[in-house]
């Protein structure tokens, strides 16, 4: 009688420690929402003001117990998706891994159009304005400083306050088609240079064909600069 009694109080001991020591969905949502609470504490500092939302965990769930604080990080970019999934795991004598689903909004000034802007526009300060808006809902990326695209050709037309992405900015043409331009050929420290005239527009970086007036071939070059190309000796 007494050896029953005593696997009786064993069994029913070690099942109240299992019970007791599961990981539950209670604590993989805290975990997961502190994490977002430091991330968004962290982006108000910088000027960012973040909003978020965890998804449904079910409350079912029931993980081996952990012996280590719970680990949380992002499994993409928070800043170019607004609906990131968040990983939380434990790396402890038995490591397992969930994810849990978000909603992440991610507010902060941006560079958007002040009027509608025209495809082949070069931009000026005064065609842009700063305003709030949700800079992850893009996932094209934001610009936030002037400076960084005055001067930039506009790709394609953009509607009066949209915001400006880098994919909507090109280099303008350092070299249009028909310009003459400087060839220089070089060699080290030893160059040549000789009068030509540009067959296609490039910009700084891009390679033409260009035609040396003095001796009528057709060579290509490097946009080096404005007016400017440079072939190898």
């Amino acid at each position: 009688m007494r050896t029953q009694l005593l696997v009786l109080t064993l069994f029913i001991s070690a099942l109240a420690n299992t019970v007791q020591a599961k990981t539950s969905a209670n604590e993989i949502r805290e975990a997961a929402t502190s994490f977002l609470e430091a991330f968004a504490a962290t982006q108000a500092e910088k000027g960012y003001q973040v909003t978020f939302e965890t998804g449904s965990i079910d409350s079912r769930i029931s993980l081996a117990p952990c012996s280590a604080p719970l680990a949380v990080e992002f499994t993409g970019d928070p800043w170019k998706s607004d609906h990131p999934s968040v990983q939380v795991a434990c790396s402890g004598e038995r490591p397992w891994r969930m994810f849990v689903t978000t909603s992440v909004s991610i507010n902060g000034p941006a560079l958007v159009a002040a009027r509608p802007l025209g495809r082949g526009e070069r931009v000026t300060s005064g065609m842009l304005k700063t305003r709030s808006v949700v800079v992850n809902a893009s996932r094209r990326g934001i610009i936030t400083d002037a400076n960084l695209v005055e001067g930039m050709v506009i790709r394609r037309p953009v509607n009066a306050g949209s915001a400006i992405t880098p994919d909507l900015l090109e280099a303008p043409d350092a070299v249009s088609r028909g310009d003459h331009v400087i060839i220089t050929a070089r060699n080290g420290f030893f160059s040549v240079r000789s009068r030509g005239k540009a067959l296609a527009s490039a910009s700084v970086g891009d390679q033409i064909l260009v035609e040396n007036l003095a001796s009528s071939r057709t060579v290509r070059a490097n946009v080096t600069a404005p007016g400017h190309v440079e072939i190898p000796m």
